[in-house]
């Protein structure tokens, strides 16, 4: 499985230096991270929780993540006398190369959950640039450049700009007492904390599948679990100089399985929009109001990340509307009784 590749261009653009230049690779890193977020919402919503609970609190547990990940790079972006974009239509629709990626390389779409979307696109999004491949080894075709390679870049250039970089005072932050983990970043230490942080939860270490603050597995490896079905635990047979790749293992114990259920996914359509269902139908009202808030949920957080942090608190009533709408769609709880799909388009008018 080929990993993701970005753009040699990100990199370039990068290694001019200056403010800049690092405030634009901010606002590419806030599209990438937003990118993810609709398609793991429509699987995660596509799972019937009585049958693959599990599943879908793995893949929940990622998405509070990526909204964490795309707080942290507001707020360095915010430090360093940015401001974040996230009322913008180019983020939507779907299907869509993930912004940076090479083109061709990788297009996501808006799936129902199965396993092989979880390799196909999860896992390649998520792969770190060596990953620790616990139950076999493969060689790569080519060099990559992953996202945590661009974060590492990022990073970089921040170093090399210095504290004076820096809002004298904290700028638009959102603050841990209003997202959980969130950073407050105001100068070099705290922007690299949080893209370390970032990083360690998406990709892991080169020596271990965690992140190394919560000792939770990074997402990759959440997303290999759920692929092989199999909790990944230490494995205790691994002398203590073993590699790192010898240091876990697959459980064979029934009580560490992660059994899929695929009579627990809801027959939604891939890639739906809202112009598949008739004008006047209850499915068309459903996926044009799905639509409209979602499209308020960007606005709040333009809002929250541009000056009124406490926005953020708005963002998440509408995040669990959200939730709400799109599985009221999904089941089939509509006048036309049938399952419905969130296109994620952008709506800004109310229907």
């Amino acid at each position: 499985m080929a990993m993701i590749r970005l753009k040699a261009e990100l990199f370039a653009e990068l290694a001019t230096g200056g403010k800049d230049a690092v405030q634009a690779a901010l606002q590419k890193a806030i599209q990438l991270e937003h990118a993810t977020i609709p398609p793991y919402l429509y699987a995660l919503y596509s799972l019937d929780s009585s049958k693959n609970g599990n599943i879908a609190r793995m893949i929940q547990s990622v998405v509070i993540e990526e909204m964490l990940h795309m707080t942290l790079a507001c707020n360095i972006l915010n430090a360093l006398g940015g401001d974040p974009v996230l009322d913008d239509p180019t983020l939507l629709p779907y299907p869509k190369a993930l912004p940076g990626a090479v083109e061709g390389d990788l297009t996501v779409h808006l799936e129902p959950f199965s396993l092989d979307l979880v390799q196909r696109t999860f896992m390649k999004i998520e792969e770190p640039e060596n990953p620790l491949l616990f139950p076999v080894a493969a060689a790569l075709a080519e060099e990559p450049i992953t996202i945590g390679q661009f974060y590492t870049e990022i990073k970089n250039q921040i170093i090399a700009l210095g504290d004076a970089a820096f809002s004298s005072t904290a700028r638009n932050q959102i603050t841990p007492d209003l997202m959980d983990d969130a950073i407050v970043v105001t100068n070099v230490d705290t922007a690299s904390q949080a893209i370390d942080t970032i990083v360690e939860q998406g990709e892991g270490t080169p020596q271990s599948p965690l992140d190394l603050d919560s000792e939770e597995f990074a997402h990759y490896y959440r997303f290999s679990e759920i692929f092989h079905g199999k909790k990944l635990i230490k494995n205790q047979a691994a002398p203590p100089d073993a590699p790192p790749d010898q240091r876990y293992i697959y459980s064979s114990a029934v009580a560490d399985a992660i059994a899929f259920d695929p009579s627990g996914v809801f027959a939604v359509p891939q890639d739906p929009k809202a112009a598949d269902y008739p004008v006047g139908s209850g499915a068309r009202h459903a996926c044009d109001t799905f639509n409209f808030t979602y499209t308020s949920l960007l606005k709040t957080l333009q809002t929250a990340f541009t000056g009124q942090p406490d926005q953020i608190n708005v963002a998440i009533g509408l995040m669990m509307s959200l939730k709400h709408q799109a599985k009221q769609m999904m089941t089939g709880i509509n006048p036309q009784g049938k399952n419905v799909g969130p296109s994620f388009e952008y709506q800004p008018v109310n229907p």
